[in-house]
């Protein structure tokens, strides 16, 4: 199934801004991660579809993800 994965900050380091991605049916944000060498502590905010998710939320064809790395500040 072909997900569309936009990536922000630091996560485009070395990778991209968007693409759209080929996935096994059934996999969830969490997969699609670990494809992507991403370590879960990193990840702040997750949103399929302009809504908000988990690691553990199902990813359907044609879906957007969206991956936010944690942002610090003062």
């Amino acid at each position: 199934m072909i997900v569309n994965v936009k990536l922000f900050a630091s996560f485009r380091a070395g990778r991209f801004d968007m693409a759209a991605r080929d996935f096994p049916p059934g996999s969830k944000v969490g997969d699609v991660a670990s494809e992507l060498q991403l370590a879960e502590k990193e990840i702040g905010t997750i949103l399929v579809n302009s809504k908000y998710a988990k690691l553990h939320s199902p990813l359907r064809e044609g879906d957007t993800l969206a991956l936010f790395p944690l942002i610090g500040g003062g």
